[in-house]
This record gives C-alpha cells, structure tokens and sequence, in this order.
C-alpha cells in the first residue's frame, strides 16, 4: 500500500545529498506535498507517462511506458485504496521493451468518482474492460496482473473477458471463501455486525491507525517516525468516506465471493503469487486457485506479507518476466509445429 514511500524515506535518511535543514524544513511544514513529489519523480524517472481517456463521460487516468509490439502489453490493476504508482516498485525491474500500462481503479485517484457508479466488482470490472477499449489494447490478447482487490478484479476479468486475456497474474487477490476465516476477516466482520464502519483496519485516519496499517500488510516491521506517517494519512484523509462506501460494497453479498464464483472459468494460463505471511488474505487461497484453475503455477513467497508489490518488488518482477517468457515461448513453440 504505502510501503514504497516508507521505504523512500528510510533511504532518504542516510544517502540524499540535500542541504539537511531544507529538507527537514520541508517534510515538518508539507509532508503530503513531499510524497506526492516522490511518485511525481519515480514516474518521469522511469519513463512513465500520464495521460487520460474519456468513455462518454467517464474519465480514466493511467500511466504508460513503451509501445505495443511482438509481446504481449501488461495492464496492472492495483489494490484497494492504492493508485496507479504503487506499481512503480515493479515497474522499475521490468524490461523497458515492454509496453505497460498502470490504470487507476474506479473512483481512485485521476479516475471518475461518481455516487452513481457500481462499485461492486462486476461494476469495476465493466468499467475496466470500457478502459481497455478505449486504449485498444485488446486489440491482440494482453497479460493481465492484479494484486488484492485488483486481483479480485482481474481474475473475474479474465473469467469474463476470455478472448481478451493471453495470460494473467494474481498477486494475493482477494475474492475467495475460505473454510475458516483468519483472524482479520474475523475483526472485519465483528466491525459490520457493529456497523462500526469508521474502524475498517484498512482505512487509517490517524498516524497510530496507519502505523496499524502498515503493520497488518507488511511482514518488514518499519520504525516509521511520526511525520511521515502523519504524511500519509493527509493524503488519505480527504478520500476515506470514499473508501469505507468502496469497502462496504466489495465485501457484501454480491462481491464478497466473486472470484472463487468465476475461478473455474479462467481458462487462460494463470501465475499465483501470494506472500506467505499475509495476515489479510491467508496464502491458502493459493492452493485453492492452483486447483480451479487449470493451467496455473503458484509462487509462494518467504518472510513475505500481503504488500508482495511493495515488500519484493524485484522478486515480482522477475516471477512476471519469468512467467510471460515460458507462456510465450510456449506460444511460439506451437505455431512452429
């Protein structure tokens, strides 16, 4: 989530050649102005650009790097309450001939947030396939990669959406049903029978609850100092009544089991990858997905928890190029014989 700041600023400390006391000044004084610069940074850093596509009157906001070619584009769908740069961590590892596209999810970010739209999953996954038609990137089969809600959302794509998929990676989706749940689906569900919505672990509104946060995603236990995590939450704070609508409505009835409802309809080749200390979505779902899904292989990661993107972003990279190259060449094998 917001590890990938956290791991700037540790950094930061000990190696940045700014004068010491400007750059103090400014984090103490606009902390959230200082994260906001640091994606703006990694982004032109790493060669990707921000543009906008409109459906009627819908507005998407993505990020882009490279052109389509011979392989297969690669559309990234993030996680909940995230945005389109928390891939950034990834895309720093991959190779620079491939043609990325990272989208901001329904009402996050540049995208449209509107009281009208279905956040439901279904309703976020039309919405996603709407974004690919205006890119054209169906226009030959793409790979597909979500992690967490994204998972969630890209497995019951590629479920729905068949012939525009070549392959697809779940990066711990969310979305199954479990025989027994964990000890945080447990407290979520206490929190909804209390409908005590304001206490949702996921949307932090005070430095002490993102530090929480933090803690429940991530297996790497950060000494965080205050300031940066009062940054953090600033910048979360003016969208939490959003999330909390989202949050609800992805865990009801209607959401909640979507992906465990479509998984055995996935038919494209599929790569699980699951942090194994992830105490927000048990790493169990791994083996639950390996066994619906036909052609799929898992990576199980160590001393890894729910935030895989942010904890090993080398690691994921290397797993997603790894991927891609068997399934392609694969494919290549094929229209020789």
């Amino acid at each position: 989530m917001d590890l990938d700041v956290v791991n700037m600023f540790v950094i930061a400390g000990g190696t940045l050649a700014i004068p010491i006391l400007a750059f103090v000044a400014s984090f103490l004084l606009w902390p959230s102005a200082l994260i906001r610069i640091y994606y703006w940074y990694w982004r032109r850093a790493l060669g990707m650009q921000v543009r906008y596509v409109r459906h009627e009157d819908y507005q998407f906001c993505y990020s882009f790097r490279g052109r389509p070619g011979n392989k297969p584009s690669i559309l990234m769908l993030h996680g909940f309450s995230a945005h389109k740069d928390m891939w950034l961590s990834v895309v720093k590892f991959l190779p620079k001939n491939l043609h990325l596209v990272c989208v901001d999810m329904p009402g996050h970010e540049g995208t449209t947030r509107s009281s009208l739209d279905d956040l439901s999953i279904d309703g976020q996954v039309k919405r996603i396939h709407q974004f690919v038609e205006c890119l054209k990137l169906n226009k030959k089969p793409f790979h597909l990669i979500g992690t967490s809600m994204g998972g969630h959302v890209a497995g019951v794509y590629a479920a729905h959406y068949p012939s525009d998929v070549c392959s697809l990676s779940l990066v711990c989706p969310a979305g199954l049903q479990y025989s027994t749940d964990n000890q945080f689906v447990q407290r979520l569900k206490e929190l909804q029978e209390s409908a005590a919505v304001e206490k949702i672990p996921l949307i932090p509104s005070t430095p002490e609850e993102m530090s929480e946060m933090l803690q429940l995603c991530s297996y790497v236990r950060f000494r965080v100092p205050q300031q940066i995590l009062q940054g953090l939450v600033d910048v979360r704070i003016p969208h939490n009544n959003f999330y909390r609508k989202l949050f609800l409505e992805i865990v009801s009835e209607k959401s909640r089991y979507s992906l465990h409802q479509n998984m055995d309809k996935i038919k494209v080749p599929t790569q699980i990858i699951w942090g194994k200390q992830d105490q927000v979505l048990d790493v169990s779902g791994a083996d639950m997905l390996a066994k619906s899904i036909a052609n799929c292989q898992v990576e199980l990661l160590e001393n890894c928890g729910h935030s895989v993107v942010m904890e090993r972003p080398r690691k994921t990279a290397k797993l997603i190029v790894d991927f891609l190259a068997s399934v392609h060449s694969t494919d290549n094998d094929k229209k020789l014989d």
